[in-house]
């Protein structure tokens, strides 16, 4: 008998961004908040927000989508380093709203990534992109930069 990953550790296709067109969505229209570790780019989809009240109707839920560069290193490293994201993301998952698309792209780094470390300031990231501008956009002070 094979070991098999419970549903409860393996997203549903639902709860990922698997698109281009999904990417590039939350690429243009996302809020970016950088820290230590990571970038996240969020993106809240009122479109489904009506739907996903409407009685019948599953919620989707906050949707992941993680991009990893080959400066990373070889696709050991840069697999390894998308399992730990998605298993930081399900972690905090049910503190994000139903309506919220994230992308999350790693910071370069040599040293190791800790689970822990990446939990809080994946909170605190997305928090902070959800606070940004109303519109969407920078402010001319960061666009300046």
């Amino acid at each position: 008998m094979t070991a098999r990953s419970t549903p409860e550790h393996t997203p549903a296709a639902r709860l990922r961004l698997r698109t281009q067109r999904h990417f590039r969505a939350v690429y243009q229209r996302g809020r970016r908040a950088s820290g230590h570790w990571m970038t996240v780019v969020a993106l809240l989809r009122p479109q489904h927000a009506r739907a996903s009240t409407d009685a019948g109707a599953n919620p989707v839920g906050p949707r992941l989508g993680v991009s990893v560069s080959k400066e990373h290193g070889g696709a050991v490293r840069r697999n390894k380093l998308k399992r730990l994201l998605r298993e930081t993301f399900r972690l905090e998952r049910q503190q994000f709203p139903k309506v919220l698309d994230v992308v999350l792209i790693p910071k370069v780094r040599a040293d190791k990534f800790p689970l822990a470390e990446l939990r809080r300031e994946l909170v605190q990231l997305v928090q902070r992109a959800l606070k940004g501008p109303a519109d969407g956009r920078r402010r001319r002070d960061e666009e300046r930069r």
